[in-house]
C-alpha cells in the first residue's frame, strides 16, 4: 500500500463524510453509464441471459464519499454462515421480488435490508447490461448510483452480511493492489486484496474492473501477477 492511498474501511457500521449541501455525481459516474450503452454486452461477460423468463436480480454499485471523504465504492462481506458464497465480498443487492417494480427497485430494497441504506440520499444514474450467472440461472443487472447525501450505514441482517466495506477509488486503481486469481479449473479473473482477510474477486471484481475502464480511471496493471483462489472460496464464486 502506498503512503498516499487511503485504506479500505470496514465494520458492522460505517459513517461516510457528508457534505452539508450534498455532492453532485462526478463526471466519471455519468461516463460509466453513457459509455456502456455503446458497448456490446459481451464485453462485460461471455455469459448473457439466454431467455426472457430467467430469474432477475439487481445489485447496487453505490459510489460516494467514504469515512474520510474520498470517493469510494460501498461493498459488503457476506456472512460466513451462509450456505453459498460465504465470506465473499459482494455488492448489496438480490433477486427481484413480486412487489419490486424493476431491478433498480430490487437493488435499492436489498440495500435497505442489508446495510440500512437511506435511499433518499441516493441518485440512481443508470444500469449496465444484465449479466448471466449460469450456476444460479440468474440474470444480474448492475445499477450504478451516486451517494449524493450519504448517511451512516450498518449491517441490517447479520445472518446475511458480516461487514460493510468502503473501498476508496484510489485504492482500486492503484496497480500495486491488483492481481489475477486462478482457479484449479483454469478460470482466471481480476482480484484485489482488501486487507483483513477480504478478497474482491469473481463476478463482483469483474464488474468493478469493467466499471473502472468505462470511467476512464483504470491504470495499466500486471495481469500476469497471479495468485491461486484461496482454499476457502474454492467451489464458490462471488
Amino acid at each position: 500500500m502506498t503512503a498516499t492511498t487511503p485504506r479500505v474501511a470496514h465494520g458492522t457500521s460505517l459513517t461516510p463524510r457528508a457534505h452539508p449541501d450534498g455532492m453532485p455525481a462526478p463526471a466519471w459516474v455519468e461516463r460509466v453509464v453513457d459509455r456502456s450503452r455503446d458497448i456490446d454486452p459481451s464485453w462485460f461477460s461471455r455469459f448473457l441471459p439466454p431467455r426472457q423468463d430467467v430469474r432477475m436480480s439487481g445489485v447496487l454499485l453505490l459510489f460516494g464519499p467514504g469515512p474520510g471523504g474520498e470517493e469510494s465504492l460501498v461493498l459488503i462481506e457476506r456472512s460466513h454462515t451462509l450456505r453459498s458464497h460465504a465470506g465473499q465480498v459482494a455488492f448489496p443487492g438480490g433477486r427481484v421480488d413480486p412487489e419490486d417494480a424493476d431491478v433498480v427497485a430490487a437493488a435499492l430494497r436489498e440495500a435497505v435490508e442489508e446495510i440500512s441504506l437511506d435511499v433518499s440520499g441516493v441518485e440512481v444514474v443508470g444500469a449496465l447490461p444484465a449479466l448471466y450467472l449460469p450456476v444460479s440461472d440468474n440474470a444480474v443487472t448492475p445499477v450504478v448510483a451516486w451517494w449524493e447525501r450519504p448517511a451512516p450505514v450498518h449491517v441490517g441482517h447479520p445472518d446475511e452480511v458480516a461487514r460493510v466495506l468502503s473501498v476508496p477509488l484510489d485504492y482500486l486503481v492503484e496497480p500495486a493492489h491488483r492481481h489475477t486469481v486462478v482457479a484449479p479449473t483454469g478460470w482466471r479473473g481480476p482480484a484485489w486484496e482488501l486487507g483483513d482477510g477480504l478478497l474482491l474477486w469473481g463476478f463482483t471484481a469483474g464488474i468493478v474492473d469493467k466499471v473502472l475502464d468505462l470511467a476512464g480511471l483504470a491504470l495499466p496493471w500486471d495481469q500476469e501477477r497471479t495468485e491461486p483462489v484461496p482454499e476457502r472460496f474454492l467451489g464458490r464464486r462471488s
